[in-house]
Parts: C-alpha cells; sequence; structure tokens
C-alpha cells in the first residue's frame, strides 16, 4: 500500500485526492492545512485520512512514501527542502514559486538528493499533445502565437505580485511550458507588461500587471508570441496556441486539437483526463522506480520557471534577457 500525505486544502488538492482516492493500493493517510481544523475537516472525506496544521509534525507521526504539494507561490521551499532530506518524493503544483531564488535552492539540493519528483505540468498528458507534436515532426515550424486570456482569480494571494509572481509566472506558465515540451529550449525572452487598472476598479490591493506580452527566441531559430490578461469578465476566456507551418496551422485550445492544412480541416477531441494521467505516471513511478512516464520532473520544470522569471525581469528592465 502506497501511502500518501497532501498538503494544501483547495481546489488542486481536491483533483489530485479525488483520483488518488479510486487508485488501487493508494491510500490518503493525511491532510496539512493552514489549521488543524481546516485540514481535518478536509481528511473526512477521505477513509483513514488524519489532519494536521504542521507539515513536519505529519512527516513525523506518518509513514509516508510521497507528499503532494498544493500550496500557493508564496509557500514553497521549506516544505521541499524537508521532503528532501527524509528522501520523501514529491508532487508539487505549478508553479514552482514566485521568483526563480527559491527553485534554485531546491533543485541544488535535489541535485545533492536525487528522490523522485512530478511538477503539475498536466497539459503534457494529453492524447491530444502527443498528436500535436507527432504532426510537427512532419512540419516544417515558423512560428506559434497564442495567449491566456481570462478574468481576475477571486483569491487574494493571485492578486500581489509578491505572493503569485503575477499571471505569466502562475497561470501562462502552462503554454510556456508546453512551448518548450512541443518546440525546443528558448535563449531569449523579451516583454512588456501593463497595468490597465481594471481589476482595481473590482478588487482592492492589486498590484500584478493585467496585461502583458512576450515575445520567444528558441534556440533552433524558432520564434513565439504569448500574452496574457485578467481584465476579462467571469467566464469570458480565450487559451489557446497556434502552431504555424509550412503545411498549415495547428491550434491546441484547452480540449481540441485542430489541424488546418492544404484545404483540409481536421478537429480532434481530448479523449483522456490528463491529470489521472499525471497521478498513475507519478504513483507508477513511486511503486516501480521507472520514473520514464513522468513527463514534467522538478529539474524540467525549474527550465519554465526561468523563462517566466525572465519575462518579469524584461518588462521591468525593458530589455531582452537571455536564458
Amino acid at each position: 500500500m502506497i501511502n500518501v500525505g497532501i498538503i494544501g486544502t483547495g481546489w488542486f488538492s481536491g483533483v489530485h485526492a479525488k483520483i488518488l482516492q479510486k487508485m488501487e493500493g493508494v491510500r490518503i493517510k493525511a491532510i496539512c492545512g493552514t489549521s488543524k481544523v481546516k485540514a481535518e475537516n478536509y481528511a473526512k472525506e477521505y477513509d483513514q485520512a488524519k489532519g494536521y496544521a504542521d507539515f513536519k509534525e505529519m512527516l513525523d507521526e506518518e509513514k509516508l512514501h510521497a507528499v503532494y504539494i498544493c500550496v500557493p507561490p508564496f509557500a514553497h521551499t521549506e516544505i521541499e527542502l524537508e521532503l528532501i532530506s527524509r528522501k520523501i518524493p514529491f508532487l508539487v503544483e505549478k508553479p514552482l514559486s514566485a521568483n526563480l531564488e527559491i527553485p534554485k535552492q531546491i533543485l541544488l539540493k535535489l541535485n545533492e538528493n536525487p528522490i523522485i519528483t512530478s511538477v503539475g505540468y498536466h497539459f503534457r498528458y494529453r492524447n491530444t499533445i502527443k498528436t500535436l507534436k507527432t504532426e510537427l515532426e512532419d512540419q516544417k515550424l515558423g512560428m506559434i502565437t497564442g495567449g491566456w486570456m481570462g478574468s481576475m482569480p477571486a483569491v487574494p494571494w493571485w492578486r500581489n505580485q509578491q505572493t503569485s509572481g503575477g499571471q505569466f509566472i502562475e497561470q501562462t506558465t502552462h503554454l510556456v511550458d508546453l512551448l518548450r515540451y512541443t518546440v525546443g529550449e528558448v535563449e531569449e525572452v523579451f516583454a512588456a507588461y501593463a497595468n490597465r487598472s481594471i481589476a482595481a476598479e473590482q478588487y482592492e490591493h492589486v498590484s500584478v500587471h493585467d496585461v502583458g506580452t512576450v515575445t520567444l527566441k528558441f534556440q533552433n531559430g524558432v520564434i513565439a508570441n504569448l500574452s496574457n490578461t485578467c481584465i476579462l469578465p467571469d467566464g469570458v476566456s480565450n487559451v489557446g496556441l497556434d502552431y504555424y507551418t509550412n503545411k498549415g496551422i495547428l491550434h491546441i485550445g484547452f480540449d481540441n486539437l485542430d489541424i488546418s492544412k492544404q484545404g483540409t480541416k481536421l478537429s480532434i477531441k481530448e479523449t483522456v483526463d490528463p491529470y489521472v494521467k499525471e497521478n498513475e505516471a507519478f504513483i507508477h513511478a513511486i511503486r516501480t522506480g521507472d520514473t520514464s512516464p513522468i513527463l514534467s520532473t522538478y529539474q524540467d520544470a525549474y527550465k519554465s520557471q526561468e523563462v517566466t522569471v525572465a519575462a518579469l525581469t524584461s518588462a521591468r528592465t525593458g530589455a531582452p534577457v537571455k536564458i
């Protein structure tokens, strides 16, 4: 039996917990929250799970084979370092932090004391992404445009630059990571961010930029432009990427892949739950030691963090940033 602990009581914790609960040979043993009451209430949904307010106490009391870290960007560092020191594998939700300094510390410790890790870039596990990668093998890619256009999340920490890192680091990172996975590594970033103050009309203490656009130059010569905004009203969004090739356009959305080339158009709907695939890959690695199904390790995700933080630096300085 694989005993799992979960740190965090938010939405992502529930996504993973509900999947883990259905997996044979897996037991959720502990939930850690910002208060014991909150953790205990959350733990009631899962048989034999116990609630904790202190993650070190949880690790001391429970024999855990793996831990899921589902906390806001500002809450990282101590958790990961403690798990590494105890040699407990972990799956951590993106982004790795609100900055690059914290992931640097964690990466250094991981390189000194390797353990199994996985990062929640779940888009990589979609069947449509696998098809997209296959299509790109047979086409000459020129450029990509895309964006993450939506509304301002309701949680206060998201609206604070210091605690979330801003939209490109916290949210659009999914698209950055997908580009790295399907195109290659980024060598230069140039960004322009702005505050249109639209969010301030609805929320107090907003310090994140609410519009931005970022140009990425890849090592293989491909260029991409990613834009994001959080000024849209609730329920209105536009998220996706368009790949422009010598044979047509490949569009990837939240749950579809549209292939348009030479007068034909094929629309492919997603057929798998990428969260399930992501969890299966991690648990398989814990059970067998085979990490090959894990598509995003901490070491790999660090490179996506580098790009998103470089974009923030570029926006602040007005100059391109080399990776």
